[in-house]
């Protein structure tokens, strides 16, 4: 969510497991068409709590390496990593996404989902990617796009600048202006939405009534008001996400 700050993402999404608005069914959706195979390397930037890179470990065999910055997402990673015994052939490091030193041309899979911001947007990001990804390798990428034309009222309550989304189309030129054909998606629905979003605000109430002497109780009671807002004002109508497979043109 636009103009959250680490430790609010962190307080809200602490009882999720998948940091975007992906149920488990699409998760393991995605999985599939990304045609995933035993022993192939996937590089996630922005991991979270590393739940598509242990659940893939477990369902498809594959190996790799999840980056965050988030020690308390990271944290969960590396419980979920044990718990499903997957510990052995993926690990969690923390770090500047945008930044993070990947060897040359070795993962067969490099993912960013939900966190495009670190590279200024798609195709500062795709940029990124495309150093770490074997050359017939693919890119995972999730962004947001706008179903249809929001209002103005939109992008104050998301915290968004007019350019920084734009249609699905639109969305589909700026990988091809990076240098990317788009081969598969899984979009997001209004039911993933809501339990990415709404759940949040249990966890976030939560919170509140049991820290009421935190000196930024104020700022996150006001947060979760934005959130419960924008949400049913605008976003189950106008907000889009999806993961998206691209590959070198």
């Amino acid at each position: 969510m636009a103009g959250m700050s680490l430790r609010f993402h962190e307080i809200a999404e602490g009882g999720h497991r998948i940091l975007n608005p992906f149920t488990d069914d699409k998760l393991a959706l995605l999985g599939e068409v990304a045609r995933l195979r035993h022993g192939m390397r996937l590089l996630d930037l922005c991991c979270g709590k590393g739940e598509m890179l242990c659940r893939w470990a477990l369902e498809h065999g594959i190996e790799g390496v999840g980056v965050d910055i988030s020690e308390v997402f990271l944290d969960a990673a590396h419980e979920r990593a044990v718990e499903l015994g997957v510990a052995g052939r993926i690990r969690f490091e923390r770090g500047d996404a945008g930044a993070h030193p990947a060897e040359p041309g070795s993962f067969d899979v490099v993912s960013c989902l939900g966190a495009t911001w670190i590279g200024d947007g798609v195709e500062g990001t795709v940029k990124l990617m495309l150093p770490a990804l074997k050359e017939d390798g693919i890119l995972l990428v999730g962004e947001p796009y706008w179903i249809s034309e929001p209002p103005a009222g939109a992008y104050e309550a998301f915290g968004f600048g007019p350019a920084d989304f734009t249609s699905l189309a639109g969305t589909f030129d700026r990988f091809e202006a990076a240098g990317t054909e788009v081969l598969e998606m899984v979009l997001a629905d209004p039911g993933s939405w809501d339990r990415y979003v709404a759940s949040q605000w249990w966890t976030l109430s939560d919170w509140l009534r049991a820290n009421p002497g935190d000196p930024e109780v104020e700022e996150v009671r006001a947060f979760l008001e934005r959130c419960r807002r924008s949400h049913v004002e605008y976003g189950r109508r106008y907000l889009g996400w999806g993961v998206f497979v691209l590959r070198r043109r």
